[in-house]
């Protein structure tokens, strides 16, 4: 009789249990690793073990029918042994050569496209949008379906100059994560406060504390206990709004999008960079955000005609420079965009939490 696992408190179990046996026989041990195609790593032991990994793109937010489906594809041709990435796409480890094509006929036919390895647009990292944030400005998942269907070719071929990732966030906290290419949420006005609700469903030194500017303070509004805000300081961040829904800040009409580039945690060829502003006031406009898509495929198919090999987004800036960056982009400048810290001190310390 099984006997129950005793809990882990101090981190989550070891993962060498889930492993393909062929992983874990032979961890730590590899020769060497190849593409045969996009979408499949190959991997050779120093034992001789070969095994091959096969990628496909999926939706991330998934119906039971949906995911029984790739559990039967699994336990067809991959005797059951999957796993995802960070960034949602599904990875079947197969040890006979003979069953990978098979099983990319049976995912790309039943929908599912296999790709996003090498220099090419993987998958888009994305927050949870419309479906069960409790603070979202806009549906990221939904921007990352439209955006997707769009760049389809560049996720199943490696053409790019190097890899180029993507994230989209439904708020200004940016759950997403730097990336090459990121959408985020932009707030243009103040939250609009329904003062009636204030007292019973804020803890106000918490909300006051949450505001990185200090522009929010207590205050008594027709005798009940509640917030103002100073918008002389407001940077209409969001912050307030996750301990305090009666500060209401999205708006269909100011509420909009802006797109990012250059951020990348990589240190392979330079160093971690964050990303910068360079597009912003983008209709938050669903169910397809065409004005979204079409920012994004313009800075990413001037990318891939400009840069050289192996430049990511934020090596490519770097060398042709940011005029030359917003002249081949088409893009408009303005004085709100690409903030280049050079000011970091003083902005850093105008924080009521960051001194120095």
């Amino acid at each position: 009789m099984a006997t129950m696992r005793t809990p882990i408190e101090s981190g989550v179990p070891d993962n060498k249990q889930f492993l393909h046996p062929l992983m874990h026989k032979n961890y730590g041990n590899w020769k060497y690793h190849d593409r045969p195609r996009p979408g499949v790593l190959h991997h050779v032991s120093h034992t001789g073990d070969e095994i091959w990994t096969v990628r496909a793109g999926t939706q991330r937010q998934m119906d039971l029918f949906t995911i029984r489906k790739l559990c039967d594809i699994a336990d067809t041709y991959a005797d059951g042994h999957v796993r995802f990435t960070i960034r949602s796409n599904i990875e079947y480890m197969v040890s006979d050569q003979s069953k990978v094509a098979p099983l990319i006929e049976s995912l790309t036919s039943n929908g599912f496209p296999v790709g996003g390895t090498g220099n090419s647009v993987s998958s888009i990292a994305h927050t949870q949008g419309w479906l069960h944030c409790d603070i979202p400005g806009t549906d990221a998942s939904g921007a990352v379906k439209a955006l997707m269907d769009d760049l389809h070719a560049e996720f199943i071929q490696e053409e790019m100059p190097n890899r180029v990732h993507l994230s989209t966030s439904c708020c200004e906290i940016n759950c997403g994560g730097q990336a090459d290419i990121a959408i985020i949420i932009q707030h243009t006005k103040p939250p609009k406060i329904n003062h009636d609700l204030v007292a019973n469903m804020c803890e106000r030194p918490t909300v006051v504390a949450r505001c990185p500017v200090a522009a929010i303070r207590p205050a008594m509004v027709n005798g009940k206990p509640s917030l103002e805000i100073d918008e002389t300081k407001c940077m209409c961040c969001g912050a307030c709004y996750p301990p305090c829904p009666p500060m209401q800040i999205n708006d269909p009409e100011h509420s909009k999008l802006a797109i990012w580039v250059g951020g990348k945690n990589s240190n392979a060829r330079g160093k971690p960079t964050f990303m910068k502003m360079v597009a912003s006031g983008l209709p938050n406009n669903p169910p397809r955000w065409p004005e979204v898509s079409a920012m994004v495929k313009k800075i990413l198919y001037t990318y891939k005609e400009d840069a050289r090999s192996w430049e990511r987004v934020a090596d490519w800036i770097e060398r042709i420079g940011w005029p030359a960056f917003f002249e081949k982009c088409d893009l408009p400048f303005t004085k709100y965009l690409i903030d280049d810290w050079r000011g970091s001190r003083s902005s850093l310390n105008a924080s009521t939490h960051i001194r120095f």
